[in-house]
């Protein structure tokens, strides 16, 4: 075993200039993948976000390059450049390469930047040092400063040019660098997401997108902020009104931390269609929360909790409601501003304060109060549907104990479900499960069959259409759960209030392939629909992983001496007619139940020469539309579809 170097003094080093980006970026952006990289953008436009917030410019520019290159340009006062004589350097090169510096850490006392998004010093700099290279250029004081960077490193000094201009700004370009970055492809769904958040939050200032792969021009601006926001989320289906909370307040987070001011802004209303709530603190959404977070579930879960209690809507010993049950319907917005923050980490996605924690509680919980009395009608719909929506989970939960207990443990397959056939091969990449329709298509699959891989279940007539039907019925259906059984995957439900439901786990499929394996005539199309249907409902996944198939069963049946053919179409029986020479015998093909063993295993089970359809998941819309159509409630939809297009198919009904 080679030995390792001592772990001495000299072991210790330290990473300078920048070297403390470039080899740990993940530091400061949180990631060196993509991630980290749109944290690097969002540093820059932090700062002219905060400009504008200030007064200053409200405009700001960002153009995407085809290359990877970005550039944000503002019309705020401009970034100081001249030699700072407090910190006996130039101010470029403390905003551009020096970390921790920066004009952000006064706020609390009333500095330049109150309420600023910035606030570590880090970002402007740990981006340039994160580029490949980065051009500054500011206007301010009479004069046009410009600076080159090369990864992290200035060429050529400050160059000033005196010169007349219409607004002072700044323009930023530079390049995420490669060597730093695993990828520095930021999205354009990424840009248009961020500056539509910013525009928001921020009413008033207008965000330009110009993106030169596509030759695009996005804008974005709410000149009402939270309320223009809030309706353009709604599109007219809220039931109550808008309602705007504004609060401004001071405090400090212990007792012995300096005190700072708070101001916020809440937006919100109710919605049977949508819901959404979303956080910013000094205009940095949080992902996360944190603080915010906590003060709206508490302060919304106390004061509905209490209406439902002092006008006895609870039901006797019912359940008090959960905030689940609340954000179901719950549209809302809070956008805070803080003289001091305490962010979980650079990358603002959430914040700790405990003083804006228990301000906000304090404030909704008393306003809240007070909106109730005072909107009793609008109160009593929230009250109303805010239970409807308790009472739906609660169902959910009780069927998914339900169908775990139908569901759940070592299932004997052999001995538990009624007429399956199961195969010899414990090995799921070899086992197959045909679905076929009925008992004597099981005789006849089972004899022609290889016992080794490929099992065999029945469904006994037409089992329920699970589009209509309510999952009580389903999960009561016999049929339909000893299939689940026997897949023993689990079951998806997907609705609006039974998020947590799925037992679903594809690891614990038995199968290879699910076949379905039906008659070639309307009875048997009907049957596979409705199968399909089930698994579409329940176990969508499936379909998605490419797991469902449809055994094609021949047409017709065609005879010449000692040789036989199978026709699966029409045109298959005349290709196939024009071949032969002499007499044949020509039939149509019988029920599944009715064929030779040999028969069943060359034309439906045999893998060589066997056809099957799989069903695909790549318009699962289109067939979701299809089954709701031909399935579902839609009556008059279902009439018209069949007046259409019901001739087609006419030669399938027999009509003697």
């Amino acid at each position: 075993m080679k030995k390792k170097p001592d772990y001495g003094n000299d072991s210790i080093s330290s990473l300078k200039g920048e070297d403390r980006v470039r080899k740990r970026p993940g530091v400061i952006f949180g990631s060196d993948g993509i991630d980290g990289c749109e944290h690097s953008f969002f540093e820059i436009l932090s700062n002219s976000i905060d400009e504008a917030r200030e007064g200053f410019g409200n405009v700001i520019r960002v153009t995407r390059f085809s290359d990877g290159s970005i550039c944000v340009k503002d019309y705020g006062r401009g970034i100081p450049m001249e030699y700072n004589t407090e910190e006996e350097r130039y101010n470029w090169e403390l905003v551009f390469c020096e970390l921790y510096a920066g004009g952000k850490y006064n706020n609390a006392a009333g500095g330049d930047y109150e309420y600023s998004l910035g606030l570590n010093g880090l970002g402007a700099c740990a981006t340039q040092y994160a580029s490949e290279y980065m051009d500054v250029a500011v206007k301010r004081d009479g004069a046009i400063y410009e600076l080159h960077f090369e990864k992290g490193k200035n060429v050529g000094g400050l160059k000033k040019t005196e010169a007349s201009f219409y607004k002072t700004g700044t323009e930023i370009k530079w390049k995420p660098d490669l060597e730093v970055f695993t990828d520095i492809n930021i999205p354009l769904d990424y840009y248009l997401d961020v500056l539509k958040k910013q525009a928001v939050i921020n009413e008033g200032v207008e965000f330009i997108l110009y993106d030169e792969p596509s030759k695009e021009t996005y804008r974005f601006l709410y000149q009402n902020g939270l309320e223009d926001y809030l309706k353009e989320i709604n599109e007219d289906k809220n039931f109550t009104n808008v309602t705007i909370f504004e609060h401004e307040t001071r405090g400090r987070d212990r007792e012995d931390k300096p005190e700072y001011k708070l101001k916020f802004k809440m937006a919100f209303c109710f919605n049977n269609y949508v819901s959404r709530i979303e956080y910013y603190h000094n205009s940095s959404f949080l992902e996360y929360g944190g603080s915010p977070d906590r003060a709206v579930k508490s302060g919304f879960l106390t004061a509905i909790d209490r209406y439902l209690r002092n006008n006895n809507l609870y039901r006797k010993d019912e359940k008090k409601i959960m905030f689940s049950d609340i954000e179901d319907s719950l549209v809302l917005v809070v956008n805070s501003f803080s003289t001091s923050t305490s962010y979980e980490n650079q990358t603002k996605k959430s914040i700790q304060n405990k003083f804006i924690q228990e301000a906000m509680t304090d404030f909704l919980k008393e306003k809240l109060e007070i909106y109730f009395i005072e909107n009793k009608m609008e109160a009593d719909k929230i009250a109303a549907q805010v239970l409807a929506n308790k009472r739906s989970r609660e169902t959910a939960e009780k069927t998914r104990v339900d169908v775990r207990k139908k569901l759940s443990g070592n299932v004997d397959l052999n001995n538990r479900i009624e007429k399956f056939v199961n195969c010899r091969s414990k090995d799921v990449d070899r086992r197959e499960l045909y679905i076929v329709e009925g008992d004597s298509a099981l005789g006849a699959c089972k004899l022609g069959r290889d016992a080794r891989f490929q099992a065999i279940i029945p469904v006994r007539g037409k089992i329920l259409n699970c589009l209509k039907a309510d999952y009580g019925k389903i999960f009561n259906s016999d049929i339909i759960t000893d299939l689940l059984k026997v897949l023993g995957c689990g079951v998806e439900i997907k609705t609006k209030h039974s998020e947590g439901m799925s037992t679903f786990d594809i690891e614990k499929l038995r199968w290879s392939k699910i076949i379905i394996c039906t008659d070639a005539d309307v009875d048997g199309f009907q049957i596979r629909t409705l199968i399909l249907t089930m698994l579409y409902r329940l176990v969508p996944t499936l379909i998605e992983e490419k797991k469902v198939f449809i055994a094609e069963s021949p047409l017709y049946e065609i005879t010449t001496g000692k040789n036989t053919y199978f026709a699966y179409s029409d045109k298959e029986k005349t290709d196939i007619l024009k071949k032969i020479k002499g007499k044949y015998k020509i039939q149509r093909s019988k029920g599944l139940g009715e064929n030779q063993p040999d028969m069943m295993w060359q034309t439906t089970m045999n893998p060589e020469t066997r056809r099957l359809i799989q069903v695909m998941p790549e318009d699962i819309q289109e067939t979701k539309e299809k089954f709701e159509l031909l399935l579902g409630d839609n009556l008059s939809g279902r009439k018209l579809h069949i007046a259409e297009e019901g001739h087609k198919y006419l030669d399938m009904i027999d009509l003697s």
